[in-house]
Parts: C-alpha cells; sequence; structure tokens
C-alpha cells in the first residue's frame, strides 16, 4: 500500500468520524428538543401526574389520548438522548466498549418497560395489580421462557467474568469471527465476509477467544531436492531478520525457521512461524509467503514445483 492510498484512507476515516461525530450532535440535539417539548406538554396535560398512580378504571378521551402521545415521546426522546450520550462515551478498551454496549441495551429495555407501564397508569389500568396478576401466570409460563431466562444469566456471567469483549476475535461451535456488540440476551458476531451471526448467550459454549495472546501464522515453503540446506541455514536468519524490520507492524516477534518438516513428493518442505495479532493472522501469512519467495529468488535459491521423471526403457 503506498503512502498516498494510506493517507487517502487515514483522511477519509477521519472525515467519517467527525461527520459520525456531528450526526449523533444534531441527533442530542433534536431528541432534547422533543424531550424538552414533551414534558412541557406533559405537565400542561397532568401526564405526569399520572405517572405515579396504581388506581382506577380505564378511560378514553381526547386528552388520555394526548397523555399517551405525550409519554410515548417523552419515553421515545429520553431512550435516544441517553443512546445519543452513551454513543460519545470514549471507548478506550474493547472492555469499556463491551460495557458501553451492554448499558445501551439494558437502557432501552429499562426505556421500554418505563413506557408501557406509563402509558397503563394514563389509560387507568392498576398496573401493581396487573403485575400482581403476571407473577401468577409468570410462574405457569416460566418453564416456556427458561431459554429467555438462560440467555440473560448467561449474559451476565459473559460480562462479569470477562470471557470476551467487543472487539475480541472469538470462534464459536467452528464460526470465527469479531465480536460486535453483546447484550444482554444474545451477542453478534461478524466474520471476514461482513456477515454478522446473532447466537443466544445461552447457546456460546466453548468459546475460543483468539484475541488475549499473541497468535501464531504458518507458513510451509517447498524448496527443490537439488538445494543445499546448508546455505539457506547460512542465510536465512539475515533473511528473516530483513523481512521482521521491514513489516514490524505486522510480525510483532520474532520470524522462526522450524528447520524441514516434511520430504515431499516433488520438494523438500520448510516450516516458518511467526508471531501476529489474531486480526493480522492471514495479512501475516500471506506477506510471509510472498517475502520468502522474494527473498529466495534474489538468493538464488529454487522454490520447488510439481515435476515427474519419465524413464524409457
Amino acid at each position: 500500500m503506498t503512502t498516498n492510498t494510506k493517507n487517502k484512507k487515514s483522511t477519509a476515516d477521519k472525515f467519517k468520524t467527525k461527520f459520525k461525530i456531528k450526526g449523533n450532535i444534531i441527533g442530542l440535539i433534536v431528541a432534547a428538543i422533543v424531550l424538552g417539548s414533551s414534558g412541557l406538554l406533559g405537565n400542561l396535560t397532568g401526564a405526569f401526574d399520572e405517572l405515579p398512580g396504581f388506581g382506577g378504571v380505564i378511560h378514553f378521551n381526547i386528552q388520555t389520548v394526548l397523555r399517551v402521545i405525550i409519554a410515548v415521546a417523552f419515553t421515545y426522546a429520553f431512550n435516544s438522548v441517553a443512546q445519543i450520550i452513551i454513543k460519545l462515551i470514549p471507548r478506550k478498551n474493547s472492555r469499556a466498549n463491551t460495557l458501553i454496549t451492554v448499558l445501551a441495551s439494558v437502557v432501552r429495555y429499562a426505556a421500554v418497560l418505563v413506557g408501557i407501564c406509563w402509558v397503563l397508569t394514563i389509560l387507568g389500568v392498576g398496573v401493581g395489580t396487573v403485575f400482581a396478576g403476571v407473577g401468577i401466570v409468570a410462574l405457569v409460563v416460566g418453564f416456556g421462557a427458561e431459554s429467555l431466562v438462560a440467555d440473560l444469566v448467561t449474559g451476565l456471567f459473559i460480562i462479569f467474568e470477562n470471557q470476551f469483549n467487543v472487539g475480541d476475535i472469538i470462534e464459536v461451535d467452528g464460526f470465527r469471527g469479531t465480536v460486535d456488540f453483546i447484550g444482554i440476551r444474545t451477542t453478534g458476531i461478524r466474520d471476514m465476509g461482513k456477515n454478522l451471526k446473532i447466537i443466544n448467550n445461552s447457546d456460546i459454549k466453548n468459546v475460543l477467544n483468539r484475541s488475549r495472546s499473541t497468535s501464531v501464522a504458518v507458513v510451509e515453503v517447498g524448496v527443490s531436492y537439488a538445494t543445499d540446506l546448508r546455505k539457506i541455514d547460512e542465510v536465512i536468519d539475515d533473511i528473516l531478520a530483513d523481512i521482521k524490520e521491514r513489516n514490524s507492524k505486522i510480525f510483532k516477534g520474532d520470524i522462526t525457521y522450524l528447520g524441514v518438516d516434511n520430504l515431499a513428493d516433488s520438494s523438500v518442505v520448510l516450516k516458518f512461524v511467526a508471531d501476529v495479532k489474531e486480526a493480522d493472522i492471514f495479512t501475516g501469512k500471506r506477506l510471509l509467503n510472498k517475502e520468502i519467495k522474494c527473498a529466495f529468488d534474489d538468493a538464488g535459491i529454487e522454490i520447488a514445483f510439481p515435476q515427474l521423471d519419465v524413464h524409457m526403457k
């Protein structure tokens, strides 16, 4: 990648970040206006007076409908303001990113629950009585919601035990990808093709977290049987040191030559390993293949290719 291309990408990323921040600020202002307006109208119409009440009978009139609209608008605006403020919180590391994502999910669910209770109270429904009745029904239906409870509990364990965070690369049941979000019920994992897989938290088992430690890129190179392996031993250290120096952003440790790994049909297979970040494991492998090929060409070491010897009587 050339310097101009890198600069263009860097400028584009900065522009996108600034645009996103400005968009969030504009959204915050609009949501705050709606929040303030609905709050003012709520005070004028008495919608907030109904919030702590639990008794009464269901009643419908123009004022009640207006109160319901104000309650819904206020709840929606409050959630929007809270979500935008949460997005503006600095995310210094993956752990902070995870907690902020979970906080946004909790606030969203809480806003919906409060909004529903508020509307029912305005309509004159005894929320306390409803909850008491729901408690009895929940005991019966609870067995059917066992998976939902398991998702919530597992989600809490994932968060508090710090098993993985947003941005970590994990593997679940053979699916490898980057953690896109962690909710209190589901977790999203995005693969290299940008496909998002949403998994119920209770189904996340035997997780392989590949971001907790340095990963290893493994490269196998076949050389001709006519190659003098002692010559490779003489020049390999300088070759690998040069590759490491020129690509220090990818290779986080020494590139190691492990020796002859296999005597194949048409080649002597040499094995190399290099420490890289999990996010760079495929990039590191491709780069190491290229660099070794170019270095071997410069050193006059022949890379093997399939050959067939024909013997004629």
